[in-house]
């Protein structure tokens, strides 16, 4: 029987869910899920650490002003991010606004440092 790639992923996943379900095991997913988390936020931050390594020759030739911007826009990405993850975080609708609009303030800080210092010409 020829099955596709995408049922077969989705067969996969209601046969997790069913014996999750069936064997009562919301605890340890809780936990696994959690463990996901935090090393989720471990590769997010090594793959940043690898970029900034590449490049920090090329951002310490810029002036203090857009480094400045430039690491401030990645320390509210980071510390937003951070916050995000952590269980304290409140799951309302407002808070969830707040929270991207801090993550595209950071995130749109560091695109247009990076543009302004990669333009040349005008």
């Amino acid at each position: 029987m020829n099955v596709g790639p995408s049922l077969r992923a989705f067969g996969v996943l209601v046969l997790v869910a069913a014996v999750i379900t069936a064997l009562q095991l919301g605890f340890g997913l809780v936990v696994i899920l959690r463990f996901l988390q935090i090393l989720f936020l471990v590769a997010i931050a090594y793959v940043l650490f690898v970029l900034w390594r590449r490049n920090r020759e090329d951002i310490a030739m810029w002036s203090r002003r857009s480094r400045a911007v430039f690491y401030g826009g990645a320390a509210l990405a980071i510390a937003d991010v951070g916050l995000a993850f952590s269980p304290w975080f409140p799951t309302s609708g407002l808070e969830a606004v707040v929270f991207l609009a801090a993550l595209a303030a950071g995130i749109f800080a560091m695109w247009r440092v990076w543009r302004d210092e990669h333009t040349y010409g005008y």
